[in-house]
């Protein structure tokens, strides 16, 4: 990596070249496991797009709908709350941790170089989700322009979650229990490809506050018409663990001196 002129720390310009500089430090750092992860999360979204449908012999329309627009948030969750802790992990592992927060860039743009990474990395998975699933079901989706925000946000929080504990938990092995345990718990246990009435009272009253459901809901909604309400709630919840995860980082990293 280039070393930014001292004289220049400051302002946006600086902030700008330490961004740039830190995209092109991750990109050849991960360039053997970005592929890993871009294929993982691909086949996570497109696979459960078409695995829910096994359980049933002829799926009411709503129910396909469902499934449907649910895929694309399955395929988000890989990427922020997996991949992102993996690289954190990795670092840590590897005795790279320091380092990487030693470089004469701001720290913020190390993160922000994160996050456009992993965003990006989401997209590919989203569209394949959604063209599996139209396959598999043949439903008419209504997309609008509220899918663009929709996955921008639900990628985000979920970067933000994952970048969030991965960077509070000193321990990596801890951080790989609990990564594992995301994953099941959303892949099994949230109403994202169904609706959360199915779910018990109190089940559902946790998902309220999650953000699982609510990464299924405004992706839905710029997907569908009509078939979801409560949308600004859902905007509102994301946002706020957004905030929560980096205000968690932030405090994680600011202790490094």
């Amino acid at each position: 990596m280039t070393a930014l002129p001292t004289a220049t720390r400051g302002g946006a310009s600086y902030w700008l070249a330490g961004y740039a500089s830190m995209l092109r430090f991750d990109l050849r750092v991960l360039r053997e496991m970005l592929p890993f992860f871009l294929v993982i999360q691909m086949l996570m979204g497109a696979g459960m797009a078409i695995i829910y449908g096994f359980y049933f012999d002829d799926l009411p329309p709503v129910a396909a709908t469902f499934i449907a627009t649910g895929a694309p948030a399955i395929a988000i969750v890989p990427a922020g709350m997996a991949g992102v802790p993996g690289i954190v992990m990795q670092h840590k592992m590897n005795e790279t941790y320091d380092f990487l927060w030693s470089l004469p860039v701001p720290r913020l743009a190390t993160a922000a170089s994160t996050f456009t990474l992993f965003t990006l990395l989401s997209v590919p998975g989203v569209a394949l989700a959604m063209l599996v699933a139209w396959w598999r079901y043949g439903i008419d989706l209504s997309v609008s322009w509220a899918i663009v925000p929709a996955v921008l946000l639900a990628a985000l929080m979920a970067n933000s979650v994952g970048f969030g504990f991965a960077h509070a938990i000193p321990e990596p092995r801890i951080t790989n229990l609990l990564v594992n345990v995301i994953i099941f718990f959303t892949l099994l246990f949230s109403p994202i490809a169904f609706p959360i009435e199915n779910f018990p009272d109190w089940f559902a009253a946790v998902h309220r506050v999650l953000p699982f459901f609510h990464m299924a809901q405004v992706i839905r909604a710029g997907l569908t018409n009509g078939l979801v309400d409560g949308v600004a709630v859902s905007y509102a919840v994301l946002i706020a663990w957004t905030i929560g995860s980096w205000a968690l980082a932030g405090y994680a990293v600011s202790r490094r001196r």
